[in-house]
């Protein structure tokens, strides 16, 4: 039963910063992210670097991608919202 629910972690781990997807392309359609507060994008993604040594060094599959994913995800969020500005 334990190796189920470290499969489903894991994949959850893996999908959820996923959803960050439709954002960025809603972003990008509109070549606007002025809906979008960049203190809210930026506070996201240094939260996420600051949790993310933790989360990397933790013997869980699932914290270490979740943490990875998360921080290139929101990485790439930050910039489009940045380079959409206006």
């Amino acid at each position: 039963m334990k190796g189920i629910f470290e499969n489903i972690s894991t994949i959850a781990a893996a999908v959820l910063p996923l959803f960050d997807i439709p954002l960025i392309l809603h972003i990008i359609k509109r070549r606007s992210s002025k809906d979008i507060s960049m203190l809210w994008a930026v506070g996201l993604w240094v939260t996420s670097i600051a949790l993310a040594p933790a989360g990397i060094l933790n013997p869980n599959w699932a914290s270490k991608l979740f943490n990875i994913v998360n921080v290139i995800m929101l990485t790439i969020l930050v910039v489009v919202v940045w380079k959409y500005r206006k």
